[in-house]
């Protein structure tokens, strides 16, 4: 199996290696970040504060969708 060596900046290795599980190669990193996803899988994919904006704007157009329906 070849391999290729490519640059990324400090700051996109530094936000890939808090992805990157315990024994888990940068190879297995981004094969798993960039492989099929389940929504299931979307807290361990985003940070804390993003999470908590997605969920909020789902909510937000939940409601928006319902108040629409009703009218």
């Amino acid at each position: 199996m070849g391999a290729k060596t490519i640059s990324i900046k400090n700051e996109t290795y530094e936000r890939l290696r808090k992805f990157k599980k315990e024994r888990e190669s940068f190879t297995d990193l981004i094969n798993r970040l960039t492989g099929k996803r389940s929504l299931l899988e979307l807290p361990e994919l985003v940070e804390k504060g993003e999470a908590e904006t997605l969920e909020k704007a789902i909510e937000e157009r939940k409601e928006a969708r319902k108040r629409e329906i009703e009218a």
